[in-house]
């Protein structure tokens, strides 16, 4: 198998994945899973559409990954990931469609408006 590349995006994280065949090492940024996201819950979801497939041993997944904090990094990884496992293996898309893994988060920030202090937050209002 060649080299499989897939892009997520959730919020304002971009991450690009180059997935080959391997021992089930994931490597964000030339630093290990378990270094870039300390806490569990975060290795957690990124791994969830290996897991579902029971292939977390059988790939080597590199990251580029920028922007946005860590939950928005991490979600974006999970949907690059699950969109890589599905060039790789078309029948896979099923299943991961139904745990909700293929779908784009679309949701972003609205933007503040002038004459307000935040996106829909009105100042302070009183009659007298």
């Amino acid at each position: 198998m060649a080299v499989v590349n897939a892009l997520g995006r959730r919020k304002s994280a971009v991450a690009r994945v180059y997935v080959t065949e391997g021992t089930g090492k994931i490597t964000i940024n030339k630093k290990d899973l378990t270094e870039y996201f300390p806490s569990s819950i975060l290795q957690y979801v990124v791994k969830q559409p290996l897991n579902l497939l029971d292939v977390a041993e059988k790939y080597d997944i590199k990251v580029n990954l920028f922007g946005g904090g860590y939950t928005g990094q991490s979600q974006a990884l999970r949907l690059a990931i699950a969109r890589a496992l599905v060039k790789i293996n078309e029948e896979d898309k099923k299943a991961l469609r139904a745990e909700g893994f293929m779908t784009r988060d679309s949701r972003e920030v609205e933007r503040k408006k002038p004459g307000q202090p935040k996106a829909r937050r009105r100042f302070q209002f009183s009659k007298r």
